[in-house]
């Protein structure tokens, strides 16, 4: 018990000691050279700061969307060995029912359109 509170409070010490020292460290004055945007070496050909179109949040909402899809269907196979099997199957294909209906209302309404 002991040599654990040693090893608790060595830890303890380190964190608070590289904390403080983290904090003294970095300068305070901005460098105009880390401030400005690089690419690759290049001239920058304008403001880095542009704002994105939303169409790109949602191709990645999407993504994620069907992504974790197939995360939450992957143990239907193991549902054979429940006492219900076809209860898991109901649920799994209405999850993929649910799905399919939101991407072909998206798509109906033009929101996967790239070009306007």
């Amino acid at each position: 018990m002991n040599l654990m509170m040693i090893i608790i409070l060595t830890s303890m010490m380190i964190s608070i000691i590289l904390t403080i020292i983290s904090f003294w460290m970095p300068q305070t004055k901005p460098d105009y050279e880390k401030l400005s945007p690089y690419e690759c070496g290049f001239d920058p050909l304008g403001s880095a700061r542009l704002p994105f179109s939303l169409r790109f949040f949602l191709i990645a909402i999407l993504f994620i969307l069907f992504d974790l899809e197939i995360a939450l269907l992957l143990p239907l196979p193991w549902s054979y060995h429940l006492n219900n099997p076809l209860l898991m199957f109901f649920w799994a294909s209405s999850v993929l029912i649910l799905l399919t209906l939101g991407l072909i209302y998206e798509w109906t309404q033009g929101g996967l359109e790239w070009a306007e």
